[in-house]
Parts: structure tokens; C-alpha cells; sequence
């Protein structure tokens, strides 16, 4: 490869306490977490908006809150307020399962709730490379219309979705299914308006939906790259309304700007081809029309950064429990088809009632102190991932990241030697849900 030399003096236009790299849920709950004790915070986001998936992605519903099959809330902190306060402003509904909004309410919600708690954030800002200093991270140097420039951090957390940070920094990572290294498909979320509900919903007689698209495939009509829905999502706000989880990029990287060029275009043509099937083959949707597709593909699996633990698939399956709980999954491990569509073999569907804690140390990578990952880059397998790397639980990671940051500059301490019960004192002050006692006080 041709390559260019050159040299430049970087300026220094920030200095923080604790920078967040990537505004999503992970990276709004770290941020929040944060700045709410007294930390100078600044988020750095590459979108517009805060809200990661569920506002850039079009992801308008975040799932799961409670136990299945039981009125029971496991997760609280930050990732339960943002769908409380979306809510309450008159662009959602919430209950302690669920919550379905309206994108462009929640991107208002979270800019809301930063300026209340004093937390910066920079748009339109790429990470560009991580300073560090005898194995310490010391700040980032990013990109942005201004140019490149510096910004000094005492504490980074990595909130990227694909470790960029830690990537940069110098941290071991893991990539994929260990086995193929195929890593979970793309898929271009999107919002379809013209749609009897009513009408639809006495028609369809099964979630997914499969024998729509066996017909429209059979009769030529549309490419077989799914074969089932995976999200539907609707709010009495919007009633005319759907957000659609349909789409299916594979074979594609979040690591390379030409592949996620290309399952952008891709799933928007899918997108488009889903809405003809739709007005073609389901009654209530004759007239449904494209409201919107997202300004960013929906990522599910890239780097895995290398924790002080990493969580595996046995552990979420037996429900393990940790010393250093953070709080609770209860997602199943959800594993799209990494080599077509539908679902993965390694898919697995958990009995009524489960549930499995996160312990810290997944957020603390083995190398480079002064550094902590929090999202769906965080130390696990490929399977667990498929559970781990919902929004409710990066947001659980978020906060507790957040948190360990400020709880370490206060002691002078790395985070790899923070004290659990420390920390676990302070998220319970913020209302998160830890282990069984919380969970009975939050559903009090």
C-alpha cells in the first residue's frame, strides 16, 4: 500500500475528567453516570444526536426491562430513565417491560436530560487515535470539521459499539464467532406510515410473519434475504405508524467504511422491497409508504475487547451470579444467521424468570489502566454477546463505567483495583437494580 508521511502539532482544545467515546445507550448512561457526581464529562459522537442505535438506528423500541413473563423490573439507572422521561414528554410508552417511541422524542429526551446534568457532548466528532502514556490512557486525539485536535482525559470509557478506543489504545480484542469469525449481520432499521394497525393486527396470526415472505418469495417477488420479522414496533403515539427490523446485511464489517457503505446501501434497497411486499401481501398496509431509513446501519457484533473476566454463554444459561455485579441480563441469547438469514443455531430461548448478573470486570480491559469499555464491545464470547448486547444492558455497563471512573479519580486508584462494594454503593444511590434486594425495592 502507497502511504504519505507527514507531521503536524495537534492542539490540545479540551481537558476532562471523563471523556466518553461514543454516545449510544452505553455511552449516555457513562456520561450521565458521570458528570451527575461532579465529573467534567464530554461525550464525543460521530451522529447527531445521542441515543446510539435507538435514535441514529431508528431502533424505536428498547427491550427487555423486566422479567419475562413476569411483571418484575431487573434494570434501572440511567436506561430506564431515558424511556421514562421519552414517556413523559408525550413521544412513548413505558412499563417495566418495554418501552416504544417515537426516534425523533427520544433524541430530544437525551439532549434534555445532558444539559440537565451538565454533561458536554461534541456531534459530527470521530475518534481519530487514543494518547497513552506508560500504559495509561491520557486522552484521544478525534476528527471533526474543525480539523484534528486533541482532547486531555483523565478517565476514557469506551462506548464506541466496536472498541475503537481500546483498539487504539492498544488493547487485546476478539472478533466474531470464534469458530468462523463471522460476526452477526447488519440490518437497516426503517419506518414505514399508511398502516391500518387495527386491520393488520387481526390479520396477522403470527409474530414473524413467515408465510408473507414464503409467498412473496415463491412468487418471485422478493430475494430471500430474510425470512422472518424480527422487530415490529409500534406506539399508540404514532398509530398510523412501524418500525421494521427486517432487513439482513452479511458478510459485512463495522470496521471498514466500504463494507458499511455497502450494507447501507443494501438494506436500503431490502427496506424498499420489504414496503412492496407489504402493500402487496398484507391487508391494512396497502398504502404504507417509506417515513424514514436511519442515518446509520444497525451493528450487532464487532470487536469484543478482552476484559479482566469475559462472560460466557455458560454463564448466562446457568444464571450465574458475581461478587462484583453491576446488575442483571435477562435477554436470551439472541444470535442472528451469520451465514443467511433467520437465526443462528446458537440461538437460545431461556425459561420464564431469567436473569444472570454482569460483573464489573467485564469493562476493564486486561491491558491499559485509566481506560474502561462499556456496550456491546465488552468482554464476551459470541454467544453470551447475543444476549449481553441489548440496550438495556449496555446501559447497566454504561453507568457502572461511568461511575468506576469517577469512584477511581476520587481514590487515585487505577479501575482494575477499585473496590467492588464501592462502587456498587454508589449505583445503588443512583437506582440501579444489583440483586435480589434491589429488585424487590424497585417493584415496590
Amino acid at each position: 500500500m502507497k502511504t504519505v508521511k507527514r507531521s503536524e502539532d495537534i492542539p490540545v482544545k479540551e481537558s476532562v475528567d471523563v471523556l466518553v467515546v461514543g454516545g449510544g445507550p452505553a455511552g449516555v448512561a457513562a456520561a450521565f453516570a458521570a458528570a451527575r457526581l461532579g465529573a467534567k464529562t464530554l461525550i464525543v459522537e460521530q451522529f447527531n444526536c445521542l441515543g446510539g442505535v435507538a435514535t441514529a438506528g431508528g431502533h424505536g423500541h428498547i427491550c427487555l426491562y423486566g422479567l419475562g413473563g413476569q411483571d418484575v423490573r431487573v434494570v434501572g439507572g440511567v436506561a430506564y430513565e431515558m424511556a421514562e422521561r421519552v414517556a413523559s414528554m408525550g413521544y412513548g410508552v413505558v412499563n417495566k417491560h418495554d418501552a416504544d417511541f417515537e426516534v425523533e422524542g427520544m433524541k430530544l429526551a437525551l439532549e434534555r436530560m445532558a444539559r440537565e446534568c451538565k454533561t458536554a457532548i461534541s456531534y459530527h466528532t470521530f475518534l481519530s487515535d487514543m494518547l497513552v502514556e506508560d500504559g495509561k490512557a491520557v486522552g484521544a486525539v478525534v476528527q471533526s470539521k474543525d480539523g484534528r485536535w486533541a482532547i486531555e482525559a483523565k478517565m476514557t470509557v469506551d462506548c464506541s459499539g466496536d472498541g475503537d478506543a481500546c483498539a487504539r489504545a492498544g488493547c487485546q480484542f476478539d472478533y466474531g464467532d470464534e469458530q468462523t469469525g463471522h460476526c452477526q449481520p447488519m440490518t437497516l432499521m426503517f419506518t414505514i406510515g399508511g398502516v391500518d394497525f387495527e386491520k393488520v393486527r387481526v390479520f396477522r396470526t403470527d409474530y414473524d410473519m413467515k408465510q408473507v415472505w414464503k409467498k412473496a418469495q415463491d412468487d418471485g417477488f422478493m430475494r430471500p434475504f430474510q425470512s422472518k420479522i424480527m422487530g415490529w414496533w409500534w406506539t399508540p403515539t404514532r398509530p398510523d405508524q412501524i418500525g421494521v427490523n427486517f432487513t439482513h446485511i452479511n458478510y459485512v464489517s463495522a470496521l471498514k467504511a466500504a463494507d458499511l457503505t455497502a450494507a447501507t446501501i443494501e438494506g436500503r434497497e431490502q427496506a424498499y422491497e420489504t414496503i412492496e411486499v407489504y402493500r402487496k401481501y398484507v391487508p391494512g398496509m396497502e398504502n404504507c409508504y417509506m417515513v424514514s431509513t436511519p442515518n446509520t446501519v444497525g451493528i450487532r457484533e464487532s470487536r469484543r475487547i478482552r476484559g479482566l473476566h469475559t462472560l460466557s454463554a455458560d454463564e448466562v444459561k446457568t444464571q450465574a451470579r458475581f461478587e462484583d455485579s453491576i446488575g442483571y441480563g435477562n435477554f436470551f441469547i439472541d444470535i442472528h444467521g451469520t451465514a443467511g438469514h433467520g437465526m443462528d443455531d446458537k440461538t437460545w430461548y431461556p425459561p420464564a424468570g431469567f436473569k444472570y448478573q454482569i460483573p464489573y470486570r467485564l469493562l476493564v480491559p486486561q491491558t491499559v489502566d485509566n481506560l474502561l469499555v462499556a456496550g456491546r464491545c465488552a468482554s464476551a464470547s459470541h454467544v453470551a454477546l447475543g444476549s449481553l448486547r441489548v440496550m438495556p444492558q449496555c446501559g447497566v455497563m454504561g453507568q457502572a463505567a461511568g461511575t468506576a471512573a469517577v469512584l477511581a479519580l476520587r481514590g487515585g486508584t487505577p479501575p482494575r483495583r477499585l473496590d467492588p462494594k464501592d462502587l456498587q454503593r454508589s449505583l445503588r444511590a443512583q437506582g440501579c437494580v444489583l440483586d435480589e434486594d434491589d429488585i424487590a425495592q424497585a417493584n415496590k
